[in-house]
């Protein structure tokens, strides 16, 4: 499973490529997995009714995980690794977070969040 990261879904939904083919693929595959805080971002932003339509759609239809408890796990997560101090906010922590207990990889153009995983001898997309 991967998890794109809201940057990623931008690029996407922008239709930018390389993203939008990669991306394509991977929900064509059922590969892409999401996580509530994600969307919420996405839906944040919409700018219209059909751009909140197109985001509840793939909401409603790629996997997801029972998040229960993974927000106080992934402050836990932060407390331990110190997280704040190096620029990783909550909502990133959560991600990485999913990706451990899915064993999933991450998909995103966060530069900080791209060193630390890059600590944590995680795979990028």
């Amino acid at each position: 499973m991967v998890i794109s990261d809201t940057s990623i879904w931008i690029e996407f939904l922008k239709n930018n490529e390389p993203f939008f083919k990669q991306m394509k693929e991977l929900l064509e595959d059922r590969e892409i997995l999401g996580i509530e805080c994600i969307f919420g971002e996405l839906f944040q932003g919409v700018k219209n009714k059909r751009e909140k339509e197109i985001i509840e759609s793939y909401w409603n239809n790629i996997p997801k995980i029972n998040e229960h408890g993974l927000w106080i796990e992934a402050g836990k997560y932060s407390y331990k690794h110190k997280l704040i101090d190096k620029g990783i906010g909550l909502i990133d922590t959560l991600i990485i977070i999913t990706a451990i207990k899915t064993n999933s990889l991450i998909w995103t153009l966060d530069e900080k969040l791209h060193k630390k995983l890059g600590a944590m001898n995680y795979k990028r997309k």
